[in-house]
């Protein structure tokens, strides 16, 4: 099976186990999602999601977020990894805002990306969920999976990027990448996967990868 031929397969299960796909992170508008997404690096979205309605009633847009103390705003976020850090980072991204973009979140891969905090992937959710423009955000459970299919070779979350661009149709992109993510926490753990038993992996997973897999949890469990 080639890799278009897998990926259509793929696209296939995805679609009828998830066919709807709500963003997982709570949000009202663009700049409440810039600020979830920057706080979900490295943290559940359940979390992100049990301290963000204290941070937005405190500073439910960019002009009174510049305005927090970086000291209040870590407060409010205390309960987040990386917290001093993202706090720094949610100040700084909303001073740009308003001195730079009066006070809308641009709607550009540039101007996000120029801010503090966010990344390539941080800026891709926002082009996608809320500006609607084409993007196909990788995260870590996205960049595992592909690998463990066989759709790219996992060597780094840029080519995964590119190599899912590649096999799936651009007009699909932002429905999946939030498809797979779903699906990877309903069904594909990063640890003691069975893959036998995965709607996806069952068939999918490479040899190599279910290999390498095998001696990771075999490791693991010798500890």
């Amino acid at each position: 099976m080639t890799r278009t031929e897998k990926a259509e397969r793929i696209q296939e299960i995805l679609d009828a186990l998830h066919p709807e796909v709500p963003i997982p992170l709570d949000h009202s508008d663009p700049f409440t999602l810039l600020v979830a997404v920057v706080l979900s690096a490295q943290t559940t979205d359940k979390k992100v999601n049990e301290v963000t309605p204290e941070l937005f009633a405190a500073a439910p847009g960019p002009a009174e977020m510049a305005e927090l103390p970086v000291w209040e705003i870590k407060h409010l976020i205390r309960q987040i990894g990386l917290s001093g850090q993202k706090s720094k980072a949610l100040q700084g991204l909303s001073k740009m805002i308003m001195e730079l973009h009066g006070g809308q979140v641009p709607e550009g891969f540039e101007p996000l990306e120029a801010m503090p905090g966010v990344g390539h992937k941080t800026a891709s959710v926002v082009m996608s969920q809320a500006f609607g423009h084409p993007a196909f955000p990788v995260d870590t459970h996205i960049h595992r999976l592909a690998a463990r299919w066989g759709l790219s070779d996992g060597k780094n979350v840029v080519k995964t990027e590119r190599d899912l661009k590649a096999l799936f149709p651009k007009e699909d992109w932002n429905r999946l990448h939030l498809q797979i993510i779903y699906f990877g926490r309903a069904y594909c753990p990063a640890l003691y996967h069975d893959l036998s038993g995965c709607p996806i992996c069952s068939w999918a997973a490479t040899k190599k990868r279910v290999a390498e897999e095998a001696k990771v949890n075999t490791s693991r469990r010798k500890r």
